[in-house]
């Protein structure tokens, strides 16, 4: 192997056969092996090189292929209102920028709107100190079972069945890695039977509220919980909380999840932003960083970086996390919207959508095709129904994509998770439960 001569590669060949030797591969080829060869050297289709003019063009033709659905999907990406005023702002110079804040005195526009995004994330879940920011909702779940044992030094955590499958897949993949042992439980029927035969092992309890299913279900352990010193863990929509019980109100230690319900757009999957907040005791293990308001030698108000648990700023082995940098710029359009929306406006919002979604099942189960399997339970914005009509969920949902819908997320047995926000009109509710009327008055072929 010669050495490599160019520049910015500083590995020398024997680096590189060192390395692989440590990780006990034979080549530089052997680390991508987990690739089908299929989709190795394979042709792209790229046209040639375009002036600005003839790729906007191009880009634009492949936008005008997509179709726009009307959503009643749920399930952690929401269409919410996003008041047009908040791109803008994003963009203004003294806000804008895709780096860290490691020189307060000349980052005090970056300072004040972190400062100001973790304010309002405090407000709305009752905590008293939250970080900036995380990557999306699964990651800051798993950096709070992460805060807890790392606070109580213990390694098993109880987790609610009814979280969100995605939550759940990155929770135990990094889990493996980190040593916790997660269990899955019903908190309503088999957490007293746990906390009896082995409280000495659990670090933290975690529930969604609201659910993965959109139930509220409000927990009455918390008071045990602290008896037993187990960090009680909450994940949940922070927008819910204008109206619902906040996860302070419900004994939270630790509150997280997505915050994409604060005027980020659904953009595809994403990027969206994750949130962590928790009581005093617990913000020295907090990831990512924490800005503080304070006053310089004149009396001026000013913003400093408080506490920074990044690796970047202490040594590796006492960091807690690595959250990156341009993350804050979700954080920015969350204190834009939250600015802009204010109290009411909050309030007003999560009214809507709870309106929203209670005008959606009634109309859907006026259908006659739809039983409710969860009766006696109150919801948010998302609702669990099952299918009893023609064919199946499946081909219900097939058929309202063609008249421009996107149905309620398949679950197991013909149940159909259906979602509705401030963004749906009472018309285009009307119009989808005819559609699937129509759908189960039709004897022709239903795909």
């Amino acid at each position: 192997m010669e050495d490599i001569k160019y520049k910015y590669f500083p590995h020398t060949s024997k680096d590189i056969k060192e390395m692989l030797e440590t990780i006990g591969v034979k080549s530089i080829d052997d680390l991508f092996s987990d690739i089908p060869d299929s989709l190795k050297g394979c042709d792209f289709a790229l046209p040639p090189a375009l002036s600005e003019v003839e790729l906007r063009n191009y880009i634009g033709n492949l936008s005008d292929a997509n179709s726009p659905l009307v959503t009643f999907h749920g399930a952690g990406s929401y269409d919410i209102y996003v008041p047009s005023v908040i791109k803008p702002l994003l963009q203004r110079e003294e806000f804008l920028t895709s780096y860290t804040p490691y020189q307060p005195e000349i980052s005090q526009g970056t300072l004040e709107y972190i400062f100001e995004y973790q304010s309002y994330i405090c407000e709305l879940t009752g905590m008293d100190v939250s970080n900036a920011s995380m990557y999306d909702g699964a990651t800051a779940a798993f950096e709070s079972i992460m805060m807890a044992s790392n606070h109580n030094r213990k390694s098993k955590v109880l987790l609610s069945k009814d979280i969100n499958p995605k939550y759940l897949d990155v929770i135990k993949t990094y889990s493996h890695f980190h040593g916790l042992d997660i269990k899955l439980i019903d908190v309503n029927s088999e957490l007293d039977n746990e906390l009896e035969n082995d409280n000495k092992e659990i670090s933290s309890v975690v529930i969604e509220y609201p659910n993965y299913y959109g139930y509220l279900e409000i927990p009455e352990f918390s008071e045990k919980l602290k008896e037993k010193k187990i960090i009680f863990i909450v994940i949940g929509d922070p927008a819910s909380y204008a109206l619902i019980k906040s996860p302070a109100e419900l004994g939270a230690d630790i509150a997280c999840g997505d915050a994409q319900t604060l005027g980020v757009p659904m953009a595809f999957g994403g990027p969206y932003i994750g949130y962590i907040a928790c009581k005093t005791e617990l913000m020295r293990k907090l990831p990512g960083r924490i800005v503080g308001a304070t006053t310089d030698v004149e009396g001026r108000r000013g913003f400093v970086l408080t506490l920074q648990a990044r690796e970047q700023h202490i040594r590796r082995e006492k960091a807690t996390s690595n959250i990156c940098s341009n993350e804050s710029l979700m954080a920015l359009n969350v204190a834009i919207y939250c600015s802009i929306m204010g109290p009411r406006g909050l309030k007003e919002v999560a009214k809507r959508r709870y309106d929203a979604a209670h005008y959606l099942k009634e109309c859907l189960l006026s259908t006659g095709v739809f039983t409710d399997p969860f009766k006696d339970k109150e919801f948010y914005c998302e609702f669990v129904l099952v299918y009893t009509g023609k064919k199946n969920a499946k081909a219900l949902n097939k058929y309202l994509e063609k008249y421009g819908y996107l149905g309620g997320l398949e679950l197991d047995n013909n149940k159909l998770l259906f979602c509705a926000t401030e963004n749906r009109l009472s018309e285009e509710i009307i119009d989808f439960c005819e559609l699937i009327k129509e759908f189960n008055l039709d004897e022709g072929d239903l795909d």
